[in-house]
């Protein structure tokens, strides 16, 4: 029970900061916050994905791109382009690894306001970092782990951040319904969104990217993450963009 326990706050903490930090903030900025939270948020970024951290920097460079060039040549992760969801999943980490390494040409476009903390990012994404992280979840299972079969999980715990990432960027290219018609493949991947809090809303967001509730377009379509920000927006923690009501097309 401690070992599934761990796992789900491992889940649920670093998919948090995945979809508010890395995906609504650095990607889309459908809120304000300061800079003492800005540097918070990568601070906990890093404690919840630990082994796995993403830089926002990065995932903000690389989402606006899959945006743009959602299901054509130029889209870093695409079910269109790659033969199964591993090769896609290793063309989406050399592509972030030369964002964040300064290697790839960038439009400016991208990069506009993305935040960006260098000396943190290199630090958390560093081997020592990745390593120690992944000893210690090792050392969780070892003292806490009552079945063989909870060893299994661990793996789960060391690529947590990656197998979110192929649940929407793969998954929720084929499977799933959509409420609207647009120029890709996105999909809903979940009527109701138990599992990626928000974020297998897919083609609710390809269609409005800037808005900050993914959900809310029909009854069932509860967007967990969004119900926090509004706490946060309350608590003046941030500031949210106005959000627009919106409608299905069919």
């Amino acid at each position: 029970m401690v070992i599934l326990l761990f796992i789900v706050v491992l889940w649920y903490s670093g998919l948090f900061f995945q979809t508010f930090f890395l995906h609504r903030y650095a990607a889309h900025q459908t809120f304000k916050m300061s800079k003492f939270g800005e540097k918070l948020c990568y601070i906990l970024t890093w404690v919840t994905q630990g082994s796995n951290y993403l830089s926002a920097y990065g995932y903000g460079v690389m989402h606006r791109m899959h945006h743009a060039y959602a299901d054509t040549e130029k889209d870093p992760h695409s079910p269109k382009y790659d033969d199964n969801l591993f090769k896609m999943m290793w063309r989406t980490k050399k592509i972030y690894a030369d964002i964040n390494a300064q290697k790839a040409i960038i439009e400016d476009k991208f990069t506009k306001n993305v935040p960006q903390w260098e000396k943190f990012d290199k630090f958390a994404s560093s081997w020592g970092s990745r390593i120690g992280w992944g000893i210690a979840y090792t050392a969780f299972f070892y003292f806490f782990a009552t079945a063989w079969w909870q060893w299994l999980l661990l793996p789960v715990a060391y690529m947590m951040a990656p197998i979110h990432g192929v649940i929407i960027n793969w998954f929720a290219h084929i499977y799933g319904y959509t409420n609207f018609k647009v120029s890709d493949t996105s999909k809903n991947l979940l009527r109701f969104d138990w599992l990626m809090m928000g974020e297998a809303y897919h083609n609710n967001h390809h269609k409005h990217g800037g808005r900050a509730n993914f959900g809310g377009v029909r009854w069932h379509e509860i967007d967990v993450t969004y119900l926090i920000m509004i706490l946060l927006d309350k608590m003046k923690l941030i500031k949210l963009n106005p959000v627009a009501v919106v409608k299905r097309e069919h």
